[in-house]
């Protein structure tokens, strides 16, 4: 009878166990889709929308804006009217 009662009270503990985690799992659940949500709504205020491939194409553009702008900052500072003064 002892056997049964500890194999009883083990199943107990695993499932008290398994219902805490879970508990934990909903309450990161709620959290993380706040802060998703937080997150798609500032993106939205700089004028992006958050799917996925506006977000890569926002990325793209991005890219190009920066490649662009060191190319004539480069450009700028090769030109023969600037000087370096040591």
């Amino acid at each position: 009878m002892t056997d049964t009662t500890t194999r009883l009270n083990n199943l107990k503990t695993q499932i008290d166990e398994g219902k805490a985690q879970k508990a934990k799992a909903e309450a990161n659940l709620e959290t993380y889709t706040k802060q998703l949500n937080d997150i798609k709504a500032e993106i939205r205020t700089l004028g992006v929308e958050p799917a996925e491939e506006a977000l890569a194409a926002e990325i793209e553009r991005l890219d190009a804006e920066i490649e662009a702008n060191l190319s004539k900052a480069e450009e700028l500072l090769n030109s023969p009217a600037v000087q370096v003064v040591e």
